[in-house]
């Protein structure tokens, strides 16, 4: 459990930030909105009050990574880069999350290292993590500033033939009762704009190898452009899928028996294959280890899947 609670003891009084400071050796940025945060318990009480003075039993819930043994491929004194798995997050969901990409950012790159981006949780492949705050700022800017260019790689559902682009507007639901979908194509949505280059067609499973590049960072933007033009990401449990297959995944229900079946892989066939960017006056263009194109041991064959069409 990354997240632990530490206790101590305090004869004389001290100002709370203080405290935090030098138990933690940490900033006093750091150290405010640590207790901000409500991570300092006080004779059983949370104290959010930075000057106050404290003493008495001290109560402090922090976070200490675990290794899991997912090393960075590449880093340097500012920034580390990994191939991540799928099926683990990238930041906890809540403090009682057993394990997340936290861990080994932080294992490997120290206190203030941090995740840059978001991937969802079954996308396998290319993390980029800062070091410290100023390389957090700069990399988070460069991402906002669409500097930072990502390839992905999908075996979807169908043969494509040619390259196409989709510039579709996205927006987040906020109704589930007709289907999961967590996005949809809206006029009233954000612009989104996603290039597809086919690689290879594989006619045993009905699946195409496809090139992912997106100009802009939606929600799930992969997964519903490639949805909407009626090839969707096999293995995804939700865009495609019937809404008790989606919502037997959500609920924790859907055994890998029934997801081969009707979802066509056992995991969301999309992987970050490659990230391009500029830093400090240095162009890096890193590519996942992973042979991905391999992975379509994982998909089910065409005859064995019953997908149903839900377009």
């Amino acid at each position: 459990m990354p997240f632990v609670k530490k206790k101590f003891y305090i004869d004389t009084p001290v100002q709370a930030f203080i405290y935090i400071i030098k138990t933690l050796g940490c900033s006093q940025g750091q150290a405010q909105r640590f207790i901000h945060l409500g991570k300092l318990c006080v004779n059983k009480e949370v104290v959010t009050d930075t000057a106050k003075r404290i003493s008495g039993d001290i109560e402090l819930e922090v976070f200490e990574p675990i290794d899991l043994d997912i090393k960075p491929i590449f880093q340097t004194k500012d920034f580390l880069i990994f191939d991540k798995p799928s099926d683990i997050l990238v930041h906890p969901k809540t403090r009682k999350t057993p394990e997340s990409m936290l861990d080994c950012v932080r294992f490997y790159g120290g206190n203030e290292a941090n995740s840059t981006h978001r991937i969802d949780k079954e996308t396998s492949g290319i993390l980029l993590a800062s070091k410290h705050k100023i390389s957090e700022i700069y990399l988070k800017s460069a991402f906002e500033k669409r500097a930072i260019r990502k390839c992905y790689l999908a075996w979807v559902e169908g043969k494509i033939n040619s390259p196409f682009s989709i510039n579709m507007p996205i927006k987040k639901r906020d109704n589930y009762d007709t289907n999961k979908h967590k996005v949809e194509i809206s006029t009233l949505g954000k612009s989104s704009h996603t290039d597809f280059i086919p690689i290879i067609y594989d006619e045993n499973l009905d699946a195409t190898l496809v090139e992912c590049y997106p100009k802009t960072g939606r929600m799930h933007q992969i997964r519903i452009h490639l949805f909407h033009v009626k090839h969707p990401i096999l293995g995804d449990p939700l865009y495609g899928r019937t809404f008790e297959i989606s919502n037997k995944y959500l609920d924790g229900e859907l055994n890998i028996e029934e997801r081969m079946i009707y979802t066509g892989a056992s995991r969301l066939m999309l992987h970050a294959q490659a990230i391009e960017f500029e830093y400090d006056e240095v162009k890096y263009k890193i590519k996942s280890l992973v042979d991905f194109k391999e992975l379509k041991s994982l998909i089910t064959p065409k005859r064995d899947r019953k997908l149903v069409d839900s377009y």
